[in-house]
């Protein structure tokens, strides 16, 4: 499934992409993610722990840079993983544009999101949804971190999304869904 992200920093498109560079920092700003062995600049091994409501899913795996665009401020990600329980595989593609934006810099995220497995069980709306919220809360940590660099205060992880708190937004995003729906339902209808 193709989910796509877009979000502002507040900070000029060269420092973001030197910040995208450098993975072991980049991975702490998606929330439960960590690199645990740096293989080589292109190539990493990490982890990622999510939790929705009761449900705790923790994938180990790799991920690679397979494309580097310097001129076009591009970066395009390949990782996969398997949940530790085995309730499932999971491979993305991450696409990644940086642009000039309205606040500094426009990043641009295309997810092209394959599960296998229990956990391919969640619904499409709900996988979009808690990547959104997940979207928002990196969006956040790359501008803090890039900040704290600039002042040369240490580097912060991304605030915990997970639990009851990214099942309720992502809830709330599904029933603005939802209610858009039923509008527009509405003013075909009337």
């Amino acid at each position: 499934m193709l989910i796509e992200n877009e979000f502002e920093v507040a900070a000029s498109p060269d420092k973001v992409w030197a910040f995208f560079q450098d993975v072991p920092a980049l991975a702490p700003c998606l929330p439960g993610a960590s690199i645990t062995q740096v293989v080589d600049e292109n190539n990493y091994k990490g982890e990622v722990v999510s939790k929705v409501g009761p449900v705790t899913l923790k994938f180990n795996g790799t991920a690679e840079i397979v494309e580097r665009d310097v001129a076009n401020r591009r970066i395009v990600i390949q990782a996969a993983g398997g949940e530790s329980k085995g309730k499932g595989q999971a491979e993305v593609k991450l696409d990644v544009k940086l642009q000039p934006g309205g606040r500094g810099t426009r990043v641009k995220v295309k997810q092209d999101l394959v599960m296998s497995g229990a956990i391919a069980q969640y619904g499409r709306g709900m996988v979009s949804d808690i990547m959104t919220v997940m979207m928002k809360a990196f969006a956040t940590a790359i501008e803090a971190n890039i900040q704290a660099k600039d002042q040369g205060r240490a580097a912060v992880a991304a605030q915990s999304v997970g639990g009851v708190g990214v099942a309720i937004s992502a809830a709330k995003l599904a029933l603005k869904r939802l209610v858009g729906r039923l509008l527009g339902l509405r003013a075909w209808y009337s």
